[in-house]
């Protein structure tokens, strides 16, 4: 059973049999924009949003990302499936898989982020969700839809933290503006 998230709300990331997830799926979904063409005709134009992850450690320190120029995690427990240019296509556009019990010991938060690299704004950009997969049964755990319109074109997603000997989702939903996580990181670091 999946839960709407709204922002600011947390979810913890432990199973309803009292374990912990160990392998979850952070996916990215969002439509091609509608445009009108000659004599009033509808056509696709492509746009090009990117899944990314950062990846901090306690202190609130940089210590590692996955996105489109760096598909795999030093320690390899994040894993960005490819990079997608157009939007086209149904369910999830860009996924990030993390494997929960090899991420680092000294990362104690992972990020996760979109920025429209073509730069359209997200008030131009139709039906963007992020969810979290549960990777061992692919059932949906949570889904924040990225609903919210303006003149951003970039969003800080959710952040996915150590909570004991789990993990917790929060949905954050934070606009702001990038066309890469390099344009995103102080932004980023004001909600750790």
């Amino acid at each position: 059973m999946s839960i709407s998230l709204q922002k600011g709300q947390t979810v913890s990331l432990a199973k309803s049999d009292g374990g912990g997830l160990t392998r979850v799926r952070m996916g990215l979904g969002w439509d091609a924009m509608k445009v009108k063409g000659l004599f009033g005709r509808s056509k696709e134009k492509a746009v090009d949003l990117d899944a990314s992850c950062l990846l901090f450690d306690a202190s609130g320190k940089l210590v590692d990302q996955v996105w489109f120029s760096q598909l795999r995690s030093k320690d390899g427990a994040l894993q960005h499936l490819g990079d997608n240019l157009t939007g086209r296509g149904d369910g999830d556009d860009e996924s990030i898989v993390v494997d929960l019990g090899a991420v680092n010991p000294a990362v104690t938060q992972l990020v996760f982020v979109v920025n429209s690299y073509s730069g359209e704004s997200f008030s131009q950009i139709e039906n963007a969700f992020c969810r979290l997969i549960d990777s061992s049964n692919e059932q949906e755990i949570a889904r924040y839809d990225l609903s919210g319109s303006g003149p951003h074109t970039a969003q800080i997603m959710a952040k996915v933290s150590r909570s004991g000997s789990g993990w917790a989702m929060t949905a954050l939903g934070v606009k702001t503006n990038g066309r890469t996580i390099k344009d995103m990181v102080p932004a980023v670091a004001q909600v750790l």
